[in-house]
């Protein structure tokens, strides 16, 4: 500023220097002035939209213009911002799916224990015959069944989500298990009228997995689908190497409508059958899930309108021996 002052003074007479001296002054003001402005615009827009924000809107975004700082400030306030609502939302679901679960175990749990006591008492009755009292007394045999299997769900879905249950992780072949627990489902597979179409390697697949926990993650995936697969449909099961994992394929038909997602249908006690009508706890996939995920495998679920496929990867057995 000095120079330009003592260079305008060198070649301009004192009026002509006061002229451009004070032109120059006049944009300098100007620009000081429209560089405040803009400052105080942004902080205004910032100020006002983190009110708003303060108050619970989270569809605000800040402008993020301005000097460096602003700019920078207003990012962060967005980032922030961005996080507190995926927070809440989470917060939110989490209560919504605490509520249904409280419901939902309630219904289960006090359907069956309804039918015992209502039966004990009717057992009670003197008029009753004998051939009326065995009926009663095997109703409650089956409902007395069913509320142990509920009841031992919830304890190793609680187990298993809680991670505290013990492993016994082993070189298996996935091939031979797949296989054993088709076995095992033989008269129930036979008894539906379900195909079944199977496509299993010739060769062995070795994983390293508790074989106990993974038929009970294999068992839930084949009642799944033999409870809910659409009557007359087939149903694909496939065992698919690959260079680095062994990965379980399992794609059937729903026999209701899917009115959820992949995340949805992974939540304790939520039902394919939203009416709550078939037999089930509705902790078959959780508990499927985090066993798979307890062996350092992946559960995965697509649905794509009617089409139901789980696939259930788990990492190919490396003999540490050998690879040293």
């Amino acid at each position: 500023g000095i120079a330009m002052v003592f260079f305008y003074q060198s070649y301009y007479s004192t009026i002509e220097f006061m002229i451009v001296g004070g032109v120059m002054l006049v944009i300098y003001v100007i620009a000081v002035m429209a560089y405040w402005f803009k400052m105080d615009k942004c902080m205004i827009n910032i100020y006002m939209a983190s009110s708003k924000i303060r108050q619970g809107d989270f569809h605000q975004n800040i402008k993020e213009e301005g000097p460096a700082t602003l700019r920078l400030t207003a990012e962060n306030l967005n980032n922030i911002k961005d996080g507190l609502e995926k927070a809440i939302n989470s917060a939110t679901r989490n209560e919504q799916l605490k509520t249904e679960l409280i419901t939902n175990v309630s219904h289960d749990l006090k359907t069956p224990l309804t039918s015992i006591i209502n039966y004990i008492d009717l057992l009670k009755d003197e008029n009753a015959t004998e051939e009326e009292k065995k009926k009663y007394i095997d109703i409650i045999t089956k409902k007395s069944a069913r509320l142990k299997i509920l009841i031992e769900d919830l304890f190793e879905a609680s187990k298993a989500a809680s991670r505290t249950m013990e492993l016994n992780m082993d070189k298996a072949d996935i091939v031979s298990l797949v296989r054993q627990t088709l076995g095992e489902f033989e008269e129930k597979i036979s008894n539906s009228n379900l195909k079944f179409v199977v496509k299993l390697p010739e060769e062995k697949a070795y994983v390293n997995i508790d074989g106990k926990r993974t038929w009970r993650v294999l068992e839930n995936l084949l009642s799944n689908i033999l409870k809910y697969s659409m009557d007359n449909t087939r149903v694909y099961i496939e065992v698919i190497p690959t260079e680095e994992d062994v990965k379980i394929v399992m794609r059937n038909i729903s026999a209701f409508e899917m009115d959820f997602n992949e995340e949805d249908i992974l939540e304790r006690f939520k039902r394919g059958d939203g009416s709550r009508h078939t037999e089930g706890s509705g902790l078959g996939l959780s508990i499927a899930k985090s066993l798979t995920e307890l062996q350092d495998g992946t559960f995965k679920i697509d649905i794509d309108g009617d089409l139901f496929k789980v696939t259930v990867t788990f990492k190919k057995y490396v003999d540490n021996m050998k690879a040293e």
